[in-house]
């Protein structure tokens, strides 16, 4: 999981160019070779799949030469890495991670030292097939995300698929998840749960999501940032009604919280108490059988008319239940146009009436 959803997780360095992208990251080697003035460097191919051939696989299933490994790493604390977790990355000849700075602290911490290389959302297409031929020819090859469970709202599933594909051995090294623990944590359902990354940055976008999850018999699980958090919990009570909800942040380190609530009650906290800190799990119940209403557009409508023109009720009612807004101004206009052609004709009625009262009195 991650602190915010720019969606750019690996950023560029002061002169423009990514690290360890695409093969330059694999022929450069490590630092201390290339600090070798003057020595002369094999082909990083060659002293790779010598390197592999030299090696001993773990002895568990699946850990052979030739095989991509899912590798889970700590959300927040460091214990939480499990044996096998590291003696994969240790057996590894090459780690792919999102951000080579980030994992490098984790990997230094465990006294690991691997040649790694970027993959993330920005150069996977150039780096999927890098890694792929590398499988190909023999290489163990682990991926890990930032923190967690890789491809968890992390990049990753093309290339497991084309790896699966190409009749690649993969495998997984299960751990920390931030979604899971934030559910089991939630004292809400876990018989049935859906996690859907980040909510959306606009409000009527999020309400938009939540109007399409609003019948989902399921508890819901969301990655949110700090600042968007009060009104996340305030769009989703508006569109979902008041569900019980509950609010994960810091897990796994020393401020872990959860709290417990409605949704309105938790959005009117976080007004009141100002931005969390921390990256924040966002756990939402099942609709609620006995309070479920379906949304009347009709009515929601009808209501927004009587104060304001087709334009603007169109816009307020589309915000407030997430529904397309060209679907609702459609709806608004057929109800607006049906109403004036039934005072029309009420007029008209009228008129007659009042005229066949006139004759009948001249009469």
């Amino acid at each position: 999981m991650k602190g915010s959803h720019s969606g750019q997780r690996s950023k560029p360095r002061p002169d423009g160019r990514r690290r360890e992208d695409g093969e330059a990251a694999i022929a450069a080697g490590n630092q201390s070779e290339a600090g070798q003035a003057g020595a002369a460097q094999p082909a990083h191919d060659d002293a790779m799949t010598a390197d592999m051939t030299a090696k001993k696989a773990v002895h568990e299933p699946g850990t052979g030469a030739g095989c991509l490994g899912l590798v889970a790493t700590p959300i927040g604390n460091l214990g939480d890495i499990s044996m096998r977790a590291l003696d994969w990355l240790r057996q590894a000849d090459l780690i792919a991670c999102e951000d080579s700075r980030v994992s490098g602290r984790l990997l230094r911490h465990f006294g690991i030292e691997k040649k790694l290389i970027s993959y993330h959302d920005h150069n996977a297409d150039e780096v999927r097939p890098v890694l792929l031929r590398h499988l190909a020819q023999g290489a163990r090859i682990a991926l890990i995300s930032d923190a967690g469970t890789p491809l968890i709202s992390d990049p990753g599933y093309k290339l497991v698929r084309e790896a699966a594909a190409a009749g690649i051995k993969v495998t997984a090294l299960p751990g920390p998840s931030a979604p899971l623990m934030a559910l089991i944590l939630s004292g809400l359902p876990t018989d049935r749960f859906l996690f859907t990354g980040f909510l959306p940055v606009k409000s009527a976008a999020r309400r938009q999501v939540a109007a399409e999850l609003a019948t989902v018999p399921a508890s819901l699980i969301f990655f949110e940032t700090a600042p968007r958090l009060a009104d996340s919990l305030a769009d989703l009570a508006a569109v979902l009604g008041n569900r019980p909800a509950a609010v994960a942040r810091e897990l796994t380190k020393l401020y872990e919280e959860v709290r417990r609530g409605r949704l309105g009650d938790l959005s009117a906290h976080y007004r009141a108490a100002g931005q969390p800190r921390g990256e924040i799990v966002l756990v939402v119940g099942p609709p609620e059988a006995e309070t479920a209403v379906a949304f009347d557009l009709d009515a929601a409508l009808r209501e927004a008319l009587a104060r304001m023109s087709v334009k603007d009720a169109a816009a307020q009612v589309a915000a407030n239940s997430g529904m397309k807004r060209r679907q609702v101004y459609a709806r608004a206009l057929e109800l607006a146009q049906g109403g004036a052609a039934a005072q029309g004709g009420a007029a008209q009625d009228g008129t007659a009436d009042d005229g066949d009262g006139l004759e009948a009195d001249g009469g």
